[in-house]
């Protein structure tokens, strides 16, 4: 009669008996707050830069507004001491992001994607430059092409009955909530490829979706641009819609061929 010895667990450092990625929620929550202290500091670091062309900056996001309309229905100003202060800073701190995006969107792929194999990982990378590209691409679209008609049509609705001077915190809120969002949403086809690539979506749930899409598109309209006029939000809508679509897209031509 043979005794069979008890099978004890091998000596294995810290972790080693987890499935390859996995992680305990305190080590979740370590890495979210590291990630959030380097992107919090990308974020300072670039403010700190652009706030010295600050008043540069708003002269240039007054154009839009400034090439539509007569010198005299356009007109900036602040009826409180800091109006103009906060104005500043909100300009620099829009352009710290801009040009910090790239980080931004390298941390939120890495921390949400902390199980990828290494040949998906490579993936993150090229997202990471298409996503900011898009970003700047997103934010040059609202200046040029939805921020115009927008104020042209808010300037002149009530011509003859009020004359237009606008606070200039009110319009740098306004201008600056518009650019950011919009560039934000320019990165959706990209976000929803790497997502379809790694097996998280794929093409079919996305078109079963598509009437949330619509929901949510104006709805996200509408918290960018803070205002009740349909053309404003029809202005902004629409391309997160069309954007949407490019996504579905990008996941059948490089979505996950098998379940993950």
């Amino acid at each position: 009669m043979s005794i069979q010895e008890p099978a004890f667990p091998e000596d294995n450092p810290a972790g080693a008996s987890r499935a390859a990625g996995e992680m305990t929620l305190l080590e979740h929550l370590r890495e979210l707050r590291d990630r959030l202290v380097i992107t919090s500091a990308a974020i300072l670091i670039t403010t700190v830069l652009t706030i010295v062309f600050a008043e540069r900056l708003i002269d240039f996001l007054a154009e839009p507004a400034k090439s539509h309309v007569s010198e005299d229905q356009f007109r900036l100003i602040y009826t409180k001491p800091f109006g103009y202060v906060g104005a500043y800073f909100r300009v620099g701190l829009l352009g710290g992001i801009t040009l910090s995006m790239p980080i931004i969107v390298y941390e939120v792929l890495m921390y949400l994607t902390p199980a990828l194999t290494p040949q998906e990982k490579r993936w993150i990378v090229p997202t990471v430059v298409g996503a900011a590209l898009s970003f700047v691409a997103g934010c040059a679209f609202a200046y040029y092409v939805a921020l115009p008609p927008a104020m042209q049509f808010l300037l002149t609705f009530g011509q003859g009955t009020a004359e237009p001077y606008i606070e200039i915190g009110s319009y740098i809120d306004f201008v600056t909530r518009m650019i950011a969002g919009v560039g934000a949403t320019f990165e959706t086809p990209l976000i929803i490829m790497f997502l379809a690539r790694i097996g998280i979506v794929n093409y079919r749930k996305l078109i079963g979706w598509w009437r949330y899409a619509i929901v949510l598109a104006f709805v996200a309209s509408a918290v960018i641009t803070p205002t009740i006029d349909p053309v404003t939000q029809s202005l902004v809508a629409g391309p997160i819609i069309l954007l949407y679509a490019i996504g579905i897209v990008l996941a059948r031509l490089f979505g996950r061929r098998t379940p993950r």
